[in-house]
């Protein structure tokens, strides 16, 4: 997420750390460079001069210039703009009404919408340990209706049923009478969307709004759509009273553009956004760990999180008593800290969320590659249970076979049980605290905090 944008402002801030002292000419310099950059990202052009305009008059006062360290203090002025831009302070969900609260999703079509309501169903249920129900007024596609109702079940979430005969408007009251009889306490309700903005469509779903009256209403964009997406919020913004915005396929969108635009364009704050195609891969949007992320200082907190929340403990901490205890590390082992990663949207997501990531050169970022982790996934999976314990028997016939019933070569094969036994022999290190005496003893060749005088 944000990859371009990111690697051309830390490459921007880096040459500015490095200074001693702040000119005119190199605060311009550098100033110019972050505008092509943001124009670059596809971030609105109103937005970009607003932001330039902020950072130069900050930056031209005496309070950087006679700084200690001018170019760090500048890169604060770029990173608490660039917060102030996207929203300052964490946009929280309004559930505050009696039950049931009302939520109604808006949106172009492809923008990603059924998915999104499932995503946040799962979500509310599992963070604010909610009873959710879900329904769709999307009539005039079937498949839309039948998706929503599968996601449903895959989650464990009430789902009220619709058909193509019914009305969008009575579909939504029904629903919500629904779910007072069963005291449940969130309605999200998923709206019919179009290949454009229409008068037709925003008629109907200003009909709906009417007739619910939501607490909240969210608009689901597309980033991937760039400039456009922000021009479409704003078309939806003046037809029905937004609460906020939902940015989905935000993994694959490199530029970044409408996550730094649209709330300035709608006044609306960003409140989730979509990391990826799974149902899980859902976050709430924190603008201060985003605007790190872009600038390269990584995104701690959100990472802590996820680990809390999508790491199976006990199999964590089984491997960990395994490996003091000096039982081994096997091929199952390994499989299991491939699934955990994969629940944590793959090593680019966890990379992502690193401080200094965004100032690696790309032949480096092309290493990483989560396609790898699935082979050697595939692989292991082929392996019988005596070949995943014991990899030492897994000899010529047998590499064969996990070869061909895992779609790979026996170079594949090779490959992997060498990258094995070389984190096998790590592991090894680990057993009975060497690990920690070997730590101390790097440390004593080294300065006071670790690192190299």
């Amino acid at each position: 997420m944000f990859s371009n944008l990111s690697e051309k402002l830390t490459s921007t801030i880096k040459n500015l750390s490095g200074r001693g002292r702040l000119t005119d000419d190199n605060i311009k310099e550098t100033l110019r460079e972050i505008r092509m950059a943001l124009l670059e990202a596809d971030v609105a052009l109103p937005v970009v001069k607003k932001f330039i305009a902020k950072i130069q008059e900050v930056a031209l006062g005496q309070k950087v210039l006679d700084s200690l360290r001018p170019g760090e203090t500048l890169v604060k002025i770029v990173h608490d703009e660039m917060i102030n831009i996207m929203g300052e302070t964490l946009a929280e969900i309004n559930l505050n009404t009696e039950p049931p609260a009302v939520i109604l999703v808006a949106g172009l079509q492809g923008s990603g919408k059924t998915t999104t309501t499932a995503k946040l169903a799962k979500l509310l249920k599992e963070n604010k340990k909610k009873s959710v129900m879900v329904t769709s007024t999307d009539i005039y596609r079937p498949a839309a209706i039948k998706q929503l109702e599968t996601l449903a079940e895959q989650i464990d979430v009430h789902y009220f049923p619709s058909n193509t005969k019914q009305k969008p408007v009575d579909i939504a009251k029904a629903a919500i009478k629904e779910a007072k009889k069963k005291f449940i306490d969130i309605v999200i309700v998923d709206t019919a969307g179009r290949l454009h903005i229409d008068q037709e469509m925003m008629a109907e779903i200003s009909a709906i709004h009417k007739a619910i009256n939501p607490i909240e209403t969210l608009f689901v964009i597309d980033s991937m759509t760039g400039q456009d997406a922000v021009n479409t919020a704003k078309a939806f913004n003046d037809t029905l009273p937004l609460t906020g915005v939902i940015l989905t396929k935000t993994d694959g969108d490199a530029r970044g553009g409408a996550a730094l635009s649209v709330r300035m364009i709608t006044g609306k704050p960003i409140k989730f956004i979509g990391v990826g195609e799974k149902i899980d891969a859902f976050e709430v949007f924190h603008p201060d760990r985003i605007v790190s992320r872009i600038l390269g200082m990584g995104d701690i907190l959100t990472l802590v999180e996820e680990t809390q929340t999508k790491i199976d403990q006990k199999k964590a901490e089984k491997v960990a008593k395994k490996i003091m205890k000096g039982k081994g590390f096997d091929l199952e082992d390994f499989r299991d800290q491939l699934q955990q990663l994969k629940s944590m949207g793959g090593i680019g997501n966890l990379l992502g969320k690193l401080p200094g990531m965004g100032a690696l050169p790309k032949a480096a970022k092309g290493m990483v590659d989560d396609k790898m982790f699935t082979k050697m996934e595939a692989m292991i999976n082929s392996m019988t249970g005596k070949e995943r314990r014991f990899p030492a028997i897994i000899k010529g016939s047998r590499k064969r076979r996990i070869a061909e019933g895992s779609g790979n070569q026996i170079q594949d094969v090779n490959r992997l049980i060498k990258q094995f036994t070389q984190m096998q022999k790590m592991m090894k290190k680990l057993k009975g605290g060497k690990m920690l005496n070997m730590m101390k003893n790097m440390q004593g060749m080294q300065g006071f905090d670790g690192f190299p005088q």
